[in-house]
């Protein structure tokens, strides 16, 4: 698997709604739009190792910071809608055209909402570990978090992560605990303090449930309305039930294209990245 110390992008900086944002990308063809998660530390930087084998399938692929995270500029008051609506925006300013959508986390979420209100600026949505678009289980409502997340990310409100809560945190989310090298360790961290730590505590009073966009209907309920087509990989291991609750998905609805991974945690991209590839390239391409 590619490394981030061998494929390592130009940083790149496009000006927003007066924000400057940062951006990454390889590669040239039909766009495609890599959306990271909300923890602490998330940014482009998590895509890396992907977008070389998405770029060399002959597409353009293309991952961003999220205005508040990485190395993006943050609003001066950040919302769950400014963050959604800042995707379309960068699409337009980067020129991307009809675009792909590769949503993990949180913001499987954001793509939803934005392809339920305008589908025909998307072509494909793929969904990576976002649990919000999932049933929840009777027995658990809420569902279970790693020991070790909850620990972090409630000292998260008092301090900044040292490089072993930032270890610990990706240890926490991926299976195969090989893969994260020390610079992802490194990375992470770098992602995680400063004025990134400052506008992670900032975001704790969010205006809106995560993914939901404060609707009424559960988005996961939403699915068969949308006019794009969807591919959705969840990890069998991940957080929260995840895998029992896309199997009771797939089974309340059946057309919807599912895939569950054994072995896989929350980190989809880094646990699965072949699988998401074997499966991502032809269904973009279709």
């Amino acid at each position: 698997m590619d490394t981030m110390e061998a494929v390592r992008p130009q940083d790149k900086y496009l000006a927003v709604d007066g924000l400057r944002m940062r951006y990454i990308e390889e590669g040239t063809g039909p766009a495609v739009l890599f959306l990271h998660g909300a923890s602490l530390g998330s940014s482009a930087d998590v895509f890396v190792r992907n977008l070389g084998p998405f770029a060399r399938a002959g597409l353009r692929a293309v991952a961003f910071d999220i205005p508040g995270f990485g190395l993006s500029d943050a609003p001066r008051k950040q919302t769950l809608a400014q963050q959604r609506n800042s995707i379309p925006k960068l699409i337009d300013a980067a020129g991307l055209g009809r675009t792909a959508l590769i949503a993990h986390s949180r913001s499987g979420g954001f793509a939803v909402q934005l392809a339920l209100e305008d589908p025909g600026r998307y072509s494909h949505i793929i969904i990576l570990g976002t649990g919000t678009l999932l049933p929840a289980l009777a027995e658990a409502q809420v569902g279970r978090y790693e020991a070790v997340q909850a620990r972090v990310d409630k000292d998260m409100a008092q301090k900044e992560p040292t490089l072993e809560d930032a270890r610990k945190l990706l240890q926490a989310d991926t299976f195969n605990h090989a893969l994260i090298s020390e610079a992802d360790v490194a990375m992470r961290l770098s992602r995680s303090i400063g004025r990134n730590f400052t506008a992670h505590v900032e975001r704790q009073h969010p205006d809106a449930p995560a993914g939901g966009g404060g609707a009424a209907k559960p988005l996961w309920e939403r699915l068969a309305e949308l006019k794009v087509p969807l591919l959705m990989i969840f990890g069998r291991e991940d957080r929260a039930h995840t895998g029992e609750r896309a199997e009771l998905l797939k089974k309340m609805q059946p057309q919807i294209n599912i895939h569950i991974v054994d072995g896989c945690k929350h980190m989809v991209h880094w646990d699965a990245a072949a699988d998401l590839l074997r499966l991502g390239v032809p269904f973009l391409k279709s």
